[in-house]
């Protein structure tokens, strides 16, 4: 699977907005394969939500950008406002975190699952309510789901009609930002477990943002951990989990609530990300790592090889002192 040639291929993404002073998103590199699941992690701010709404030409008002984002082969910041509506309603689509915000409440769910395939594709009203009542099925909802109005069903079946919406128009690529965020543990999961069936059944590539780390090591077959706009850390989900090979991904590790540790107060990480609107000068977490010296301050880490004896060389890290977790779990 992960030799498939990508449906998302970013290379050296710099987003820069009007009013900071440095890049929001400073070289961004991120692929993900055919039916591979790939998770974008990080704190509030990191750049994961800016990441996954570039890949659909989603940009902030003033948004300059250098770079490449290209979806199934061609590159979405080159493209017309027309093949734009074209990649949104068929080549990829975006799962938001809030349902009831992307629903109108006052019309039928049939209508929401339906509109944009009749509008954008012509295809006539009983062809995209077959195609609408498909898609429920997919995702474990009724055909009389098409009937109801959004004030009828729960958060939990609101995000399976979202799932059902991105998957109208057969995309090669899902975006869920943050998708489960709003649900409850349970519903949490079985939208998750429902993701990964559907990956499986479909081919669909998904890149799953979150700031749950526990979510992403459950549904993903690589993990990107983001920083201050830039990736930190990147490798498989069992080797990046096991064995951190950068501070800040260790640090969010040792913040994940777990049942087997001892009980007490959760450990943070101390300090504050950079402000954009500074100059940042060497590597952005130095500040906070307990790792730093004088080189991490002045001069910022090149991405290379994360060093794992027995792990596949995509595993990768951009610190200068990465060996200094060798041989420490990542549940330490």
């Amino acid at each position: 699977m992960n030799d498939s040639p990508p449906v998302l291929d970013i290379k050296g993404l710099r987003l820069q907005l009007p009013d900071t002073v440095r890049p929001v998103l400073d070289g961004v590199d991120l692929t993900i394969a055919a039916g591979e699941t790939v998770a974008l992690v990080g704190e509030s701010g990191s750049g994961k939500s800016l990441t996954s709404r570039s890949v659909l030409g989603l940009l902030p008002p003033g948004a300059t950008t250098e770079g490449t984002v290209r979806v199934a082969g061609d590159d979405v910041l080159t493209m017309t406002p027309p093949r734009l509506r074209e990649l949104r309603t068929g080549t990829a689509a975006m799962i938001f975190q809030d349902p009831r915000a992307a629903i109108n409440p006052l019309r039928r769910i049939g209508d929401f699952l339906t509109e944009s395939l009749r509008l954008n594709t012509g295809m006539r009203a009983e062809d995209a309510g077959r195609r609408a009542a498909e898609m429920l099925a997919a995702v474990g909802l009724s055909p009389d789901v098409l009937r109801r109005y959004p004030g009828q069903l729960s958060g939990g079946m609101l995000q399976r009609v979202m799932i059902a919406a991105a998957l109208m128009g057969d995309p090669a690529l899902l975006l869920a930002d943050e998708a489960t965020t709003a649900l409850d543990v349970t519903t949490q999961a079985e939208v998750v477990a429902l993701l990964g069936d559907l990956r499986e059944r479909f081919g669909t590539g998904l890149l799953f943002v979150t700031h749950d780390l526990g979510l992403a090591a459950t549904i993903s077959d690589r993990v990107y951990v983001m920083y201050a706009g830039r990736i930190a850390e990147t490798g498989p989900a069992d080797a990046l989990f096991d064995r951190p090979r950068h501070p800040y991904t260790a640090a969010l590790l040792g913040a994940t609530p777990r049942l087997d540790a001892p009980q007490g107060r959760l450990a943070a990480i101390d300090g504050q990300p950079p402000d954009l609107r500074q100059e940042l000068t060497g590597c952005p977490f130095a500040p906070r790592c307990a790792y730093a010296t004088d080189i991490c301050r002045d001069e910022a880490p090149a991405d290379r090889p994360a060093g794992d004896e027995d792990g596949p060389p995509r595993h990768r890290v951009s610190c200068h002192h990465s060996e200094r977790l060798e041989g420490k779990s990542g549940h330490e």
